[in-house]
Order: structure tokens, then C-alpha cells, then sequence
């Protein structure tokens, strides 16, 4: 737990607190002990679960504009640029979360810090298998000499499958929902629809049968 969190906890605390004093005594027999002791516990964890959801939409909006930054970064590294400069570009490319990312790296490298340590803080501030592979390339790159245009296309290619396929993934489990909003909540519609339609028009509908 970060120093810096406790103050938006103590408000979440306090915040939970109030709201248990204000529902428990209309909370139906234990379920108002359990409100007490729910309510203010949830109020000081809600900042770390609110801070860790931004931390994996940043993370995600990172990940999807990886790719086409690996495919920038090897057009530099194809004219004979430095993954330093590549940096500076993709900083000035954008204002997206990869950009902000690129442009303390490129701030870092202008500040006079070696690339191994700027490579080892951008895995860091940016965790997960998709920025280390990146790093772990360049790194290579500058102490083997193997060819780092190559490595960086491979990964944007595979990153893309890979996105291609959960986006299959989450719409092949996004029809059977839909499928069941159908059934639960358009098709009543209708039915009660064409139930009020013969309602109204009962006396015609059965004066035929006379």
C-alpha cells in the first residue's frame, strides 16, 4: 500500500461509515451487522480497486498502439536511426498513454541515463510481456548487433494477431448475451405487444365467430 492512498482511503472509510450509519438501521435483522462492517471496509478498499482498473485500461491502451509504434521503431531502425531517436519520435507522434510513456524515456535519455537503465524503467512503469519483449530487443540489438528491425516486425505482427483474436473471442461471447436480451426482453415486448393489440380488438375478433 502506497503513503500516497491512505488519505483517499480515510475518506473512502469515512464515506462507507456514514453511509452504514444511515442504511443499517432499515437493513432487515444480521443484514444490518453486516452492512456496518461491509459498507465502511468496501469505502477503503474502493480507491485501490478504482486505482488498479485505471492501471489496466492504461496498460490495455498501451498494448493496442504497440504495434504500430514496433512498426516506427523498425522504419528507424531500417534508415540507420538509434531506438533513442525512435523514442523521441513516437513522443512526438501522439499524446496517448504509449506517447506520455515514450516521452519519459526520451526525457530520461536526454537527462544522460544510459539506455539499459531507461530500457529497465520503461519495463517498470509499463509491466507485462508485451513492453519487456520490446525492451529485451533493443537491448539485444545494442550489445549483439542483431538486427532489430526484423525482431520489431515479428512482435507488431504477432501483437496484432493476438489482439485480431480476443476481439474474436470477446464477440463470440458477446452473442449468446445478446441472444438473451432477445429472448428476455424484446420478445415479451412483442408478445405483450400483439396480446394488447387482440385485447383492444377483442369485440371484432370474436364477432366473427358469431
Amino acid at each position: 500500500m502506497r503513503a500516497a492512498d491512505w488519505p483517499a482511503r480515510l475518506a473512502g472509510g469515512v464515506s462507507g461509515g456514514v453511509g452504514a450509519l444511515l442504511v443499517a438501521p432499515v437493513a432487515p435483522g444480521r443484514l444490518s451487522l453486516l452492512v456496518l462492517a461491509g459498507l465502511p471496509a468496501a469505502g477503503v478498499l474502493l480507491p485501490d480497486a478504482a486505482r488498479q482498473r485505471r492501471e489496466r485500461l492504461r496498460l490495455r491502451r498501451i498494448v493496442a498502439l504497440l504495434p504500430d509504434a514496433l512498426d516506427l521503431l523498425a522504419v528507424a531502425a531500417e534508415a540507420g536511426r538509434t531506438s533513442a531517436a525512435g523514442f523521441a519520435d513516437l513522443a512526438r507522434s501522439g499524446d496517448g498513454a504509449l506517447a506520455r510513456e515514450m516521452a519519459i524515456a526520451d526525457a530520461e535519455i536526454s537527462s544522460g541515463q544510459p539506455m539499459s537503465a531507461v530500457l529497465r524503467s520503461l519495463r517498470v512503469r509499463v509491466p507485462g510481456s508485451e513492453m519487456a519483449t520490446l525492451c529485451a530487443a533493443i537491448e539485444r540489438s545494442r550489445l549483439y548487433g542483431s538486427p532489430l528491425a526484423d525482431q520489431l516486425r515479428r512482435q507488431a505482427s504477432a501483437l496484432r494477431r493476438d489482439q485480431r483474436r480476443s476481439v474474436e473471442e470477446r464477440a463470440a461471447r458477446a452473442a449468446p448475451k445478446i441472444q438473451l436480451v432477445v429472448a428476455l426482453v424484446l420478445v415479451p415486448s412483442v408478445l405483450l405487444m400483439i396480446a394488447a393489440a387482440l385485447i383492444a380488438n377483442a369485440d371484432l375478433f370474436f364477432s366473427s365467430f358469431r
